[in-house]
């Protein structure tokens, strides 16, 4: 192998190396972002959660559960 395709190889592994350490250090950066711990007064929460729409998925959620477990219980037979 000539000493310009050496070059040129070895140029593409650093590219890479070097695009995977840029990869890691964002990674990094966002866990670090989103890992940090934010406090809501009930009044910020309150502003933000739709109760009714709240209410409305959960027993949405309930519903699902039960006939799942339903479901689940049957599986067998």
């Amino acid at each position: 192998m000539d000493s310009k395709k050496r070059q040129d190889i070895k140029s593409s592994a650093e590219h890479v190396e070097q695009h995977l350490q840029t990869l890691e250090k964002i990674d990094v950066t966002e866990i670090l972002y989103y890992s940090q711990e934010q406090s809501f007064s009930a009044e910020e929460i309150g502003k933000v959660i739709n109760e009714q729409r709240l209410t409305d998925l959960l027993e949405q959620s309930d519903a699902f559960l039960s006939s799942l477990n339903g479901e689940l219980k049957d599986f067998d037979k």
